[in-house]
């Protein structure tokens, strides 16, 4: 699905495409082919200055921001373990997919998903990539601003009661041109659940580590 959203000027606010699992109706009938349309890897960091408005980096306090790195600090290839773990509760994370405007009866109605595939509610992800966004400060505290997603995959499905962990790669950074303020990184979030990230897994083989819940590919802005 291809998505833009448009200010009242008709600029492009947000350009995204997106893939969804949807079920089937007859679980006899055969998947569709797939069809991959033709996508940039990464967004230019050209494009990614547009949406933050400029910042007086002079006057960003690090204490306030909890953490004394900024941009020059990270270095391509560098690793983080985000320490930190958070279990999801089964009201907390109906209260957040309702906020989100989900109503997908998968991650709300008990009755009919106990006789499912999974035999209870899922986690949206969403909710998942929210909380990797929460433990990665602990790390990258001065990544104020997400400029654009690259590309994610939720992995494996989530569910109440399970902690999930996060550790990060910073795989480029840029300069954007005409900001002095801020620079940009590349950075790729790996969340597992029930699995601490010291030794930071995200492979098993040919495939994911089966703890890794979501991969997901970003650009975020920090001061300089």
């Amino acid at each position: 699905m291809r998505s833009c959203v448009f200010d009242e000027s008709g600029d492009t606010i947000i350009d995204y495409a997106r893939w969804v699992m949807v079920q089937k109706r007859d679980q006899a009938t055969p998947a569709p082919q797939e069809k991959i349309p033709e996508l940039p890897k990464s967004v230019e960091p050209e494009q990614l200055g547009k949406g933050c408005p400029e910042i007086a980096a002079a006057a960003y306090d690090n204490v306030l921001a909890g953490s004394s790195h900024r941009f020059s600090d990270y270095k391509v290839g560098e690793q983080i373990d985000h320490v930190d773990g958070i279990t999801v509760e089964g009201a907390e994370h109906q209260i957040a997919t309702r906020l989100y405007q989900n109503t997908a009866r998968i991650h709300f109605n008990q009755f009919i998903e106990s006789k499912g595939r999974f035999g209870r509610r899922l986690i949206y992800g969403g909710h998942a990539i929210s909380l990797a966004r929460a433990l990665s400060f602990n790390g990258l505290g001065n990544a104020f601003h997400v400029a654009a997603i690259n590309g994610g995959r939720h992995v494996a499905p989530l569910f109440a009661g399970d902690t999930v962990f996060a550790w990060s790669e910073v795989i480029a950074s840029a300069n954007l041109p005409g900001r002095k303020d801020v620079g940009a990184l590349r950075v790729r979030t790996i969340a597992t659940k029930d699995r601490p990230c010291a030794d930071f897994p995200l492979k098993s083989g040919d495939d994911y580590d089966p703890a890794v819940i979501l991969d997901l590919d970003y650009w975020a802005l920090m001061p300089r």
